[in-house]
């Protein structure tokens, strides 16, 4: 789903939508599969250019009314006629699993465009896929074959397979719907992985991050890397997000560097591009790459947890990946690898919002826009750290899981 797609509309800005509809051919253009010197050239899928055409539509309409994209409709029909504190308003406990009690929880992720399916990896070696509908909400298959405490996980787009890093040195390949281990990749260096995220347009390549400070590109219908599609970073790799359309990699490392790299689509090379330190010193746990938050947030961003008991917001300015922070929010977070996600509904109302695990075992709702009070919700339950949050596709329901090994599902208020 291509969060620039936009959808003319009958009000007078035919010329301005044709120059919008544009940034859609980019997608197949067979330069941006080219060097990197072609990429560059190809100016019409530039970062700076979506956020100027963002922004040629927005200031054109009438105040008050909504850029109406595709993404944005859909949006409204599933959230409602609701302010933004009131989408938020999630209170009660829908479920509570246990499974992995006594051993933390560092991911969990529901299934792509999914309201039901969501799993966890924990430090006990093992995996969880769990299913909401129908009741009563249960462990659907357990993913047994690690050696060493799971780390990371990714589902591929049509949700049949799970990748899984460990640090028993290997990265394992899944099937979701009886649990079998399809294939084992060996680190080449046998150090642990710490970190793996799909290609986003290509589901055969994973990249994965590893604690001697190497990211590798891997095939994981061959088992083997690719050439040409590894790199290094100054510290252990934490943390790993591609942009929307697979051509921009940002990776974060211990030391509190992130790295940006831009990724060949046809050969699968990373070119490493720039790197901002965050922190010197400072653990980069968690990178969320976002096209595009809401009305309000026009430009492409990234959203960082790095140990400076704050979640960071940043702005990406151009074509290689450049940062620039452009808002912060204070959280208890010194030392656990806790994550945070952009709420996956662009808001079509005013604001947008993003939400973050805690050191303090609570899990927090920020508006992005709102310059005081930016708390839009806060939720208590969990009995240690909070480390991992993930959305359902409609925002019905909220999981998160914790450093005892309990994951929560919160369903939202119904009015």
């Amino acid at each position: 789903q291509h969060s620039m797609q936009i959808y003319s509309s009958a009000c007078g800005m035919a010329a301005v939508w044709q120059q919008v509809l544009a940034v859609d051919d980019f997608e197949e253009d067979p330069r941006a599969q080219g060097a990197r010197g072609h990429r560059r050239s190809v100016s019409r899928g530039s970062y700076q250019l979506q956020a100027q055409m963002n922004r040629a539509v927005y200031d054109e309409r009438p105040p008050g009314s909504l850029v109406p994209t595709s993404v944005a409709e859909a949006s409204r029909a599933m959230a409602g006629d609701t302010t933004l504190s009131e989408n938020y308003a999630f209170a009660g406990m829908h479920h509570i699993f246990d499974q992995h009690v006594d051993s933390a929880v560092p991911r969990l992720q529901f299934a792509n465009d999914d309201k039901h399916l969501l799993a966890c990896c924990s430090l006990d070696g093992t995996l969880s896929i769990m299913t909401l509908s129908p009741p009563p909400a249960s462990v659907k298959v357990t993913l047994k074959g690690h050696g060493g405490p799971v780390t990371d996980f990714a589902w591929s787009l049509s949700n049949d397979i799970i990748v899984s890093t460990s640090l028993d040195g290997t990265l394992r390949i899944w099937n979701t719907e009886d649990g079998r281990c399809i294939r084992e990749v060996r680190d080449p260096e046998s150090s642990e992985l710490l970190c793996c995220t799909f290609q986003p347009m290509n589901n055969n390549l994973t990249v994965v991050g590893n604690s001697k400070h190497h990211l590798q590109v891997v095939n994981i219908s061959t088992g083997k890397k690719v050439k040409g599609g590894s790199s290094k970073l100054t510290g252990r790799v934490l943390s790993l997000s591609f942009d929307a359309p697979g051509r921009i990699l940002w990776a974060g490392d211990d030391r509190g560097s992130i790295f940006s790299f831009l990724f060949d689509m046809a050969t699968g090379k990373l070119t490493k591009a720039k790197r901002l330190v965050v922190n010197e010193g400072s653990s980069i746990c968690s990178i969320s790459a976002r096209s595009w938050i809401s009305r309000e947030a026009r430009d492409p961003s990234l959203l960082v947890n790095a140990c400076v008991n704050k979640l960071l917001l940043y702005r990406v300015v151009d074509n290689e990946g450049t940062l620039q922070l452009k808002r912060s929010f204070p959280i208890q977070h010194g030392s656990q690898l806790v994550h945070s996600i952009f709420c996956p509904l662009m808001s079509f109302r005013q604001g947008a919002c993003v939400v973050t695990g805690s050191e303090d075992a609570c899990v927090y709702f920020f508006d992005v826009e709102r310059n005081t009070k930016a708390i839009v919700n806060k939720l208590q339950g969990h009995g240690g750290p909070v480390l991992d949050v993930s959305f359902n596709c409609d925002e019905s329901l909220l999981a998160s899981a914790d450093s005892t090994g309990m994951v929560i599902i919160w369903r939202r208020e119904q009015k």
